[in-house]
Order: C-alpha cells, then structure tokens, then sequence
C-alpha cells in the first residue's frame, strides 16, 4: 500500500474519480470488455465449484483486477487503495468498523439466519483451528492477505467501481453496484451453505458502505474486514464461535 500517497486532491463528496488514460468510446471503456471481464469471473466462479482452482479464487480475480485496470489506464490508488487521511485514523475506523459488524454478525444476523433456517453456517472447513496453534496462525496469515487484503482490492476496489462505472457512476449506479457485487461475493462463500451465503453477503454489504461512507477508501474496510475475520478465528480456536 502507498503510505505517502492519498486518492487524488479532485474529488467528490463520495471520494475520488476515475481518470481513464482513454476516450470513452474507445474499446477499452466498451461494454462488451466489462462484458468479458464479468465473464471471466462467472468461469472463475465454476471452476472453483469443479475443485479446479487451488486453495482460492482471490488471486486469479486479482490478477483479472490487474490487467483490467492496466487496460483502462486506472490505478490502484484510483479505486481508494491509499492510507484514509492518516494511519492513526485508518487504523481507529477500521478496527471500530470491523468490531461493529463482528457485533452484529455474532448477535444479530446469525441468531436470525439459525432461527429462520434451523441451521448455522457449515464451517466445518475451519474446525482443524480449534485448539490447534500452528494451523490458527496459518489460518491468521491468510485472513490478512487473501481475505483481508485480497478480497477488499478484489470486490470493493475492482468489481464495485467496474459495475458502478458502467452506470456512470451516479448514485443510483452505486447502490445497485453495492447490492448486485455483494450478493456475489455472498455467493463466493458458498461452501458455508445457505445461511453462510446470506451472512456472508450481508457482511460484504456492510463492507461495501463502509468503502463509500469513508470516501471510497479501501485501506479502512481492509483493516475491517482482517479484524472480522481475526475475531472468528480466535473464536474457533477456542471453540467458542457459535455452532462449532
């Protein structure tokens, strides 16, 4: 992450503009690119379904993120991946942020989904944590890197602003971008079953508004989004996380 930099000082009241190095009508501002991209991740989607994608689609998505954003000459600090004012700031929001919708997740949304379906979300992925230091550590590694890091870059950075971008990014071309992403990456954890899907859907909602509330920034819902994951993880170690 660039430390020293911020999104760039022409702004809106909803954060930073895309600047595109291109035309609008040229290929690389197309719908039929977006097309192919959404495309890509669809295929991504079923191959990791068919057991053919190792350990996660993230990095493959990102490497998607990557060369669409390189074709459309769109940077990563562009899409908000720069500090939030300051480090201390990004640090308080993103850890206030994140505890906030653990809260919710572990006494609002879970207990709902449980009551509603009769069922808890299937981790049982994650049951070789409980009590296990060396496999918890591994398991904090990747909550950091691919879910933390990797995901926010993947579907607050990327995908949002790419659905948004081709409503021209009005306001009602966010909220739909906000929904329709989120109930994707809901989808994305669909080895938790149903009631994982909803939960992890909403939490990707959650995610998302705080992306736009700070300004389109991703650093903050990075921070979020590590300290949900870091809370669960230290639950299952100790066998506390409900239905474990």
């Amino acid at each position: 992450m660039n430390s020293a930099t911020r999104p760039d000082s022409a702004t809106t009241s909803v954060g930073p503009q895309l600047k595109s190095a291109h035309p609008a009508g040229s290929w690389r501002e197309s719908w039929w690119l977006a097309f192919c991209e959404f495309a890509i991740v669809g295929l991504t989607f079923f191959l990791d379904r068919r057991h053919l994608i190792p350990v996660s689609k993230t990095p493959f998505l990102l490497l998607l993120a990557w060369v669409s954003m390189r074709l459309r000459g769109v940077r990563w600090r562009d899409v908000g991946f720069a500090r939030y004012r300051n480090w201390r700031l990004t640090l308080i929001f993103g850890i206030v942020a994140g505890a906030v919708a653990e809260t919710f997740q572990l006494l609002v949304t879970q207990p709902l989904l449980a009551r509603l379906t009769g069922k808890q979300p299937d981790l049982a992925d994650f049951r070789i944590l409980s009590g296990n230091v060396k496999w918890t550590l591994i398991a904090l590694a990747f909550t950091w890197t691919l879910a933390a890091f990797g995901e926010e870059l993947v579907w607050r950075g990327y995908l949002m602003n790419r659905v948004a971008g081709l409503g021209n990014r009005t306001r009602l071309a966010w909220i739909v971008s906000l929904l329709v992403v989120n109930v994707v990456f809901g989808f994305a954890h669909s080895y938790q079953g149903g009631p994982g899907i909803v939960e992890e859907g909403i939490a990707g909602v959650l995610l998302g508004l705080v992306y736009l509330g700070t300004g389109r920034n991703l650093a903050v819902p990075i921070v979020a989004h590590g300290v949900q994951d870091t809370i669960d993880t230290v639950l299952i170690f100790f066998g506390k996380f409900p239905g474990m």
